[in-house]
């Protein structure tokens, strides 16, 4: 699909180890991975692709949470590995792989900064992306990230609020990298809006609504946010600020559309995917999509009566009492108590296979 790249959602050793991860890639069907926690958590169970590694961390006596980060790194490094063609063919736009940052620390820009720094360090890959809660925390850490020549994801970007704030942050970032020096065509940066969730939480309160008029505006509100996004990034294009870094090298901070998987009676499964299929924007999608939206052709930029129509579409959801700045942050909280549950589930597990590796057979 020219112009539009697509990411596979979920890095697993499976993947890895049964070359599944490098079929895709040389195929032309994947550009790039991005991961988090939650699908770690359940990998970690299925079947015998972390057992050695394990059995080895467990006789050396490795508590759990470095034993996390040392899985993490290992997978991080061979999913990087195996992507570079991609990453070197693209000139960098492509072949990078994004994993989440410990979410404990979304409210936290100093210690966010440090693990970045220390997770950066030991991928030492430069298509690693480090994925970053766009928090008020999170965004200061993004931008002192960038400054340092590493690769950010600003995840959880729920609203155009969020995402105006992390296009300054990028720039910011990029303002600083440039000052220090740095090569900006080697920096990259995505702003990740998870899809589904803003369709979830209003549909749910227009069912509570009751009327016609609300049920007719079921499913509708994720695509025109999305669409609002896309307009801000195609002005932050315009901006002086923003041509005086392109020439320089500076790539655009691309949007990410996320959580683009869909279930339910009589729901298309790429509902969501196939309408932002965009030029210049990357879809993330389970590889159970990836044949059905292959047959998807790639569209052009929205245009101004599409623009126009989410706006309209987002201000008649306060005819419902809807406030949607209000339900992003609600939101953002939410995903945030999620991401750390998924994070303790994962040292859960990791605790019982070094417990299960180091006793005595």
């Amino acid at each position: 699909m020219t112009g539009v790249s697509v990411w596979l959602d979920g890095l697993a050793r499976q993947r890895l180890a049964s070359g599944r991860l490098a079929a895709l890639a040389r195929q032309g069907r994947i550009a790039g991975v991005v991961s988090d926690p939650a699908f770690l958590a359940r990998s970690l169970t299925r079947g015998p692709y972390y057992t050695g590694q394990l059995g080895d961390l467990a006789e050396r006596g490795i508590p759990a949470e470095r034993a996390l980060k040392a899985l993490a790194v290992h997978d991080i490094r061979w999913a990087c590995d195996i992507l570079r063609p991609v990453h070197e063919a693209t000139a960098g736009v492509d072949g990078l792989v994004s994993v989440s940052l410990d979410p404990r620390l979304a409210h936290d820009s100093e210690a966010t900064l440090a693990e970045a720094r220390a997770l950066w360090r030991a991928v030492d890959r430069r298509n690693a992306m480090l994925g970053i809660p766009a928090t008020s925390a999170g965004l200061t850490a993004l931008s002192a990230c960038l400054a340092e020549g590493i690769n950010v994801n600003a995840t959880l970007v729920l609203s155009a609020a969020r995402h105006r704030q992390a296009g300054e942050a990028y720039l910011e970032g990029l303002e600083r990298a440039r000052a220090a020096g740095r090569h900006l065509p080697a920096l990259a940066s995505v702003a990740s809006f998870p899809v589904s969730r803003i369709d979830a939480a209003v549909d749910a309160l227009l069912d509570r609504e009751g009327t016609l008029e609300a049920r007719a505006m079921r499913g509708a509100t994720a695509v025109a946010v999305a669409r609002q996004l896309h307009e801000q990034y195609e002005r932050t294009l315009d901006e002086p600020r923003w041509h005086a870094l392109a020439a320089h090298g500076a790539r655009p901070q691309r949007l990410l559309w996320t959580a683009t998987a869909v279930s339910g009676p009589g729901l298309l499964p790429t509902r969501y995917a196939a309408p932002l299929l965009t030029r210049g924007t990357v879809t993330a999608v389970p590889e159970d999509l990836l044949d059905e939206l292959g047959a998807v052709p790639a569209g052009p930029p929205p245009g101004a009566g599409a623009y126009a129509a989410a706006g309209r579409l987002l201000g008649h959801l306060e005819w419902f009492g809807i406030d949607h700045g209000e339900l992003a942050l609600r939101l953002e909280s939410e995903a945030l108590k999620e991401l750390n549950d998924a994070w303790h589930q994962l040292l859960d597990e990791v605790t019982l296979a070094l417990d299960g590796a180091s006793a005595p057979r």
